[in-house]
């Protein structure tokens, strides 16, 4: 660089001058101290013979051959006396280019080490030229634009401990002067500019580049406020979200607390105080650590520290510190709990603080090095400036997970959608307001009226005869093993006893087989607990019947207590088929949800079934079409045919195979469905409506008119209905979903016999078609997929 203005676009052009503090000194050589008067004299004379250091120079060369001249000007300003002290430079604004600096700064950047550029931080680059502009304003215009922001340096020291220097410059050397092409700028046009900060082009048109000649210089007095910054950034990353997540936090935490102690292998760590349980826990989190617990999740206060280390920090709330940990190890014979858990870190020194308020203790701050002596009870005093906004962002943190906690249960244990909670939250403002307000506070009625109502299932054909099977199959076994050590412990001691309890087993053998009864597996169970295991516990004494008796024990599940075997496939069984057809509904519904909006839930039974309500009340818009309803209707069809289709596709991989029927509920006039507040649902309104939730509960059980086939079959889907205009609308639906292969072509309408206060039902069953997996491009019947999957 040749230039100091050379690859800068700026409306200054800038000259390294002298002439505001020659001016100064003029003034100072009539001074009547002698001394003062001779020193502003010799300066005066020193830059006499080169008039370019008060006209004003662009050239590097000049700084480099004047160097000397230039010093001698400096001297009053950087004071030999005080160099070593202060951190100081001489140098022209919105450039690094330094041309005189105390011994001091010199040494700092020195230590920083080869390679470091010193860089102003906190001034944008893409704002330097509108800064510019606004200094302009100050000087020549006299407005008073308040753009003060704190500059800094970031300079690291011979350990690699980052240090924050501010910045604060003395510009009364300084003389900005309009060129002959400036634009005069007007009331109009600081007003305009005034609403347009971030329009640099504007700021161009009033400020062309080299528009205005600056001369003079810049004196930085520069101050190590590297505490101050280490708590301003403390403050600035515990106000951040999600930071459990963020890969970065720790790391960045890390270093804020090296730059505060100054020591460079700084780690810190984190544990949670559970009051309820008297525990230390860990925190979850990407990178987050706890050096008290080492590698247990969670320990008793007890376990983890000594007895006086417990007073300090959770009775009296006062840090504590420990410089050297493997110097105590040694003392206590590793007999205290915290030092010994440290030293087997390889940590050499800690403080631990408390992280509490008024309730009392929250969790423990842990700082760790992994040398003696470098943390102490010295420098522990600094963490007295950052601990408040520890305790608060722990607070705030606390109660943000209190709430996520309360919105999880709401999302998995309650009925309030995503699309009606709008309206929950209305009435929760209301609620608020009211009791702000001192009035008498209730939470409304949640109402929507004037919804058409969607209802499905997939329903488990047979899960009742399947259960009893099981619980046929189960009890046999336990009853043929019973019986089994009792013959053989009548051929050891030939006692009646034996004899009646085989004939009792072999009565409920027989019932078993016979008759099974909804009271039999609690009688068969009442006598195993009350009458076999009294004698097993009697005749586990005997050797000859030890290995049938342990063989017997190790049968029976330790949680039911009973032999659970054929019962566990079948509840595992229920459970997959449930939870598989339940998580392809809920991804299905993200994208019925995004064509348009309605409310949806859906239960676990005996299978899965949903509801589903649409309409201009619950999507708060005035958009609603009955399009809508007509898309989620075939949206619906089309789903229930997937789950069909995927259900078999996993049929083989659970241990009772099962077969599945799916039935749809028409009800084509609109309805209001409303919030019960005491069974935490929603619930139709009217007893007109009510009709509805009677078909729902009694649909699937109906009877085809004069036999005494189901209307719900396996391999078919049915469609229930009342009015021919449905019938109507779904034939389009199937015939639709015919050319796309979901359904066959054996369509039939049948009527079904009268429910309880509902006549005139029908309904369409039509089968559907499916594939052996995903690759699979054939289409099968379900009797030609049970034929091809037992082929």
């Amino acid at each position: 660089m040749t230039d100091i203005n050379e690859n800068i676009e700026s409306p200054l052009i800038l000259k390294v001058s002298f002439n505001k503090l020659l001016e100064h000194y003029e003034h100072l050589a009539n001074d009547e101290d002698e001394f003062i008067a001779a020193r502003a004299k010799r300066v005066l004379k020193t830059a006499e013979a080169y008039p370019e250091l008060k006209q004003g120079f662009t050239s590097t060369q000049v700084l480099e051959d004047r160097s000397h001249e230039i010093g001698i000007i400096l001297r009053d300003s950087f004071s030999p006396i005080l160099t070593k002290n202060e951190i100081k430079t001489a140098s022209v604004p919105f450039h690094n280019l330094i041309f005189n600096k105390s011994e001091r700064f010199e040494s700092i950047i020195k230590t920083a080490g080869e390679g470091f550029e010193l860089q102003i931080k906190n001034m944008p680059e893409e704002y330097r030229y509108i800064i510019a502009c606004t200094i302009i304003l100050n000087f020549c215009y006299g407005y008073n634009l308040n753009f003060k922001r704190p500059f800094y340096y970031e300079i690291p020291d011979a350990n690699g401990v980052m240090h924050y220097y501010k910045i604060m410059y003395n510009a009364d050397f300084c003389e900005i002067l309009p060129t002959a092409h400036a634009p005069k700028i007007t009331q109009e046009d600081y007003d305009e500019l005034l609403d347009n900060f971030e329009n640099l082009s504007l700021w161009k048109e009033k400020f062309p580049p080299n528009s205005y000649e600056f001369k003079g210089f810049v004196i930085s007095n520069i101050f190590d406020v590297t505490d101050d910054q280490s708590i301003s950034n403390i403050k600035s990353t515990l106000i951040g979200e999600d930071k459990r997540k963020d890969e970065t936090f720790m790391e960045g935490f890390h270093d804020i607390f090296r730059s505060l102690l100054g020591i460079n292998d700084i780690k810190v760590g984190f544990s949670i105080f559970n009051e309820e349980d008297h525990m230390f826990e860990r925190v979850y989190g990407v990178g987050m650590n706890s050096y008290l617990l080492g590698e247990s999740e969670k320990e008793s206060c007890n376990n983890v520290l000594c007895n006086w280390s417990y007073n300090r920090m959770l009775n009296e709330h006062e840090y504590f510190s420990i410089s050297d940990v493997k110097g105590i190890y040694k003392k206590t014979k590793g007999k205290v709990p915290h030092i010994k858990v440290l030293y087997q870190q390889g940590i050499g020194s800690a403080i631990f603080a408390p992280i509490a308020n008024d309730d009392g203790v929250m969790g423990i701050l842990e700082i760790v090095s992994n040398r003696a002596k470098v943390l102490n009870s010295i420098n522990a005093n600094k963490l007295v400036d950052i601990m408040p906004y520890i305790v608060s962002a722990v607070e705030r943190s606390k109660t943000e997970e209190e709430n996520l906690i309360e919105a999880i249960i709401q999302k998995e244990c309650t009925s309030i959608h995503p699309s009606v909670h709008w309206r929950f939250a209305k009435e929760a403002k209301e609620f608020i307001k009211n009791e702000m307000s001192g009035e008498k506070a209730r939470f409304k009625k949640v109402v929507f009226d004037e919804v058409y109502p969607l209802f499905g299932q997939i329903d488990i054909k047979g899960s009742s005869e399947a259960r009893n099977t099981a619980t046929r199959q189960d009890l046999t076994l336990q009853l043929n093993a019973v019986k089994h050590i009792f013959t053989k412990a009548k051929d050891q001691e030939p006692l009646p006893i034996y004899d009646q309890y085989v004939y009792q087993v072999d009565n409920y053998l027989k019932g078993l087989s016979e008759h099974f009864q909804v009271d039999s597996e609690q009688q068969i169970s009442d006598f195993f607990k009350s009458e076999v295991e009294p004698v097993l516990k009697h005749l586990s004494g005997v050797d000859i019947l030890k290995d049938d008796i342990e063989a017997y024990y190790g049968s029976i599940d330790d949680k039911v207590e009973v032999l659970y075997k054929h019962r566990k496939d079948y509840d595992e069984t229920i459970a997959r088929i449930n939870q598989d057809m339940a998580s392809l509904l809920d991804e299905k519904q993200a994208e019925a949800q995004a064509m348009y909006p309605h409310f949806f839930e859906r239960f676990k039974t005996d299978g899965v079934e949903h509801n589903m309500y649409i309409g201009e009340s619950i999507t708060k818009e005035d958009n609603f079409n009955l399009i809508y309803l007509y898309n989620l209707r075939l949206w619906q069809l089309q789903v229930m045919c997937e789950m069909e289709n995927a259900y078999y596709q996993m049929q083989s991989e659970f241990p009772i195979s099962l077969d599945v029927a799916s039935m749809i509920l028409v009800f084509n006039q609109p309805l209001s469905i409303s919030f019960r507040m005491d069974e935490k649902q929603f619930d139709v309104d009217g007893t007109y409506n009510a009709r509805y939730e009677i078909v729902k509960k009694r649909v699937d059980k109906a009877f085809i008119k004069g036999t005494n086939e189901r209307v719900t079959q396996k391999g078919k889907i049915s469609i229930v209905y009342s009015q021919k205009q449905d019938e109507v609308e779904y034939m389009r639906y199937i015939k639709f979903l015919q050319d796309k292969n979901y359904l066959d072509d054996d369509v039939e309408i049948v009527e079904l016999q009268d429910l309880q206060a509902v006549t005139g039902l029908k309904a369409i069953r039509v089968s559907v078609l499916y594939h052996k997996d995903e690759n699979d491009k054939s289409f099968y019947t379900y009797d030609d997929l049970m034929k091809e999957i037992k082929a």
